[in-house]
């Protein structure tokens, strides 16, 4: 048995991944002058490596598994195995787009006005693409970044990647159409997806991430109830699923365990306890697995 060479991208979604990564149960130290983050499981190396490159190197074998956005296999075109959807992003759970944007006073309404422009983005082969697909002939050049200040003076438009689009309001630029939605995906190499001992280990790690990824903003909570007053709780009760109802040591009483959205407890304890539920406990999570 070898190792799993795991990726963990480097960037915008490296905070947000490693805290996913302990919520799912693995502690990974990471060092601002090292490319190859501490993990506490001997059987896995971790290797930091940008979002844009993740595919590449997972497809090709140097890396077995790791975390980027589908953007990033797409533009790539990676032949890689998508093991999971990970609706996580830089700032919370949530996908992300990659939009066409233009100064706010420019002329151009729609993807057609764009004939004969120059359109700056980091990801040339999906604007390339979809240009095509609009029959557009426009020139499209690389961007190192800042692209957002590059309009009007060093192109007519850009492509970018926005979660909220506040950057580009900041930027004093208009959204004009959306190419792309796009989210995280746990993505492995081929040969490694073969592998029966890489398989089960890229597939609990995918199992667990969801899992974490599912109790985000969720809370458990645990109450007593009278059974004479169990159908006025469970009436009260929103569920993830079906709570769960066990018959207490003392007749006539039973305990309620359910999952709940966390923005919703400040509304739903005082309706419990007006329905006469007692000892009503709230408690985090870390995972939720089905």
């Amino acid at each position: 048995m070898s190792g799993l060479k795991l990726g963990i991208p480097k960037g915008s979604l490296q905070e947000s991944t490693v805290e996913l990564f302990a919520r799912a149960g693995w502690r990974i130290s990471v060092n601002s002058r090292s490319y190859y983050p501490g993990i506490d499981d001997p059987e896995i190396e971790c290797m930091m490596v940008r979002a844009q490159e993740m595919s590449r190197y997972v497809e090709n074998g140097a890396i077995d598994a790791g975390l980027t956005g589908k953007d990033w296999i797409m533009e790539t075109g990676a032949d890689v195995e998508e093991v999971a959807e990970l609706i996580y992003s830089k700032t919370g759970l949530g996908k992300v787009r990659w939009v066409l944007a233009v100064a706010e006073d420019s002329p151009m309404k729609c993807v057609r006005d764009l004939e004969g422009k120059v359109i700056a983005t980091e990801a040339v082969r999906l604007t390339e693409k979809y240009l095509e697909r609009n029959g557009v002939h426009a020139r499209v050049e690389f961007s190192w970044g800042a692209t957002e200040v590059k309009v009007p003076r060093l192109a007519d438009a850009i492509v970018e990647v926005t979660e909220t689009g506040s950057s580009l309001r900041a930027n004093h630029l208009r959204i004009v159409d959306t190419l792309l939605e796009s989210s995280t995906r746990f993505i492995a190499n081929r040969g490694a997806w073969k592998d029966p001992w890489k398989r089960e280990k890229i597939a609990n790690i995918a199992m667990l991430l969801e899992g974490a990824i599912k109790a985000y903003n969720r809370v458990g909570l645990m109450m007593n109830v009278r059974e004479a007053d169990l159908e006025s709780v469970l009436a009260a009760l929103p569920a993830l699923r079906n709570p769960t109802v066990a018959h207490l040591s003392d007749p006539g009483w039973v305990a309620i365990n359910t999952i709940i959205e966390e923005k919703t407890v400040r509304q739903l304890i005082p309706k419990l306890k007006a329905a006469r539920a007692e000892g009503i406990v709230e408690y985090p999570l870390n995972k939720v697995v089905y």
